[in-house]
């Protein structure tokens, strides 16, 4: 038999779990594209407000990796394909990652994408503490975090919605 008190503790509980939602996430539970700077091994900085406007894949990755260098490739089609449209992107070295090894695997595999180096883990830490590589996060323009996935992306899929965010956009 269920008691009032236990009524009034669970509503009372559901009640604080989504105000406890809405206080962390904001935006009505939706994250948003932390206001950061990518310092990227041309030298050339990348503000959040660089990208607002347009679909933005951030890529947390790391250079012994098998994960994120199977993605490398795939990657690089979809920015060789997507980015005259307007898709962004950005790949961003975990802080452990030795920099002269991210650079010279920037050079071996040629990315044409941006390459950012995160010597002091701000980054991964604005970006909701990443820790396992690879993460991505597929931002839409609004500036909203429409995809995280930790591990290798689905391709088509992750395709699909940025040309869904081409085609509104």
């Amino acid at each position: 038999m269920i008691s009032n008190k236990n009524i009034i503790i669970g509503l009372f509980l559901a009640a604080l779990l989504i105000v406890g939602n809405w206080f962390i996430l904001g935006d009505g539970g939706k994250r948003k594209l932390p206001d950061v700077t990518f310092n990227t091994l041309t030298g050339k900085e990348i503000g959040s407000a660089d990208l607002k406007g347009h679909p933005t894949l951030i890529t947390f990755w790391a250079t012994d990796c098998p994960g994120c260098i199977a993605e490398i490739p795939h990657l690089i089609e979809l920015y060789n394909e997507l980015s005259k449209e307007g898709l962004k992107m950005v790949s961003v070295a975990m802080h452990y990652d030795p920099p002269d090894r991210v650079i010279a695997m920037t050079k071996a595999k040629k990315l044409p994408y941006p390459v950012a180096l995160d010597p002091m883990g701000k980054l991964s830490a604005a970006f909701y503490n990443v820790q396992l590589t690879p993460t991505n996060f597929l931002v839409a323009p609004d500036g909203t975090i429409a995809l995280q996935k930790i591990g290798e992306m689905d391709m088509v899929h992750v395709r699909t919605r940025i040309l869904k965010m081409l085609e509104e956009g």
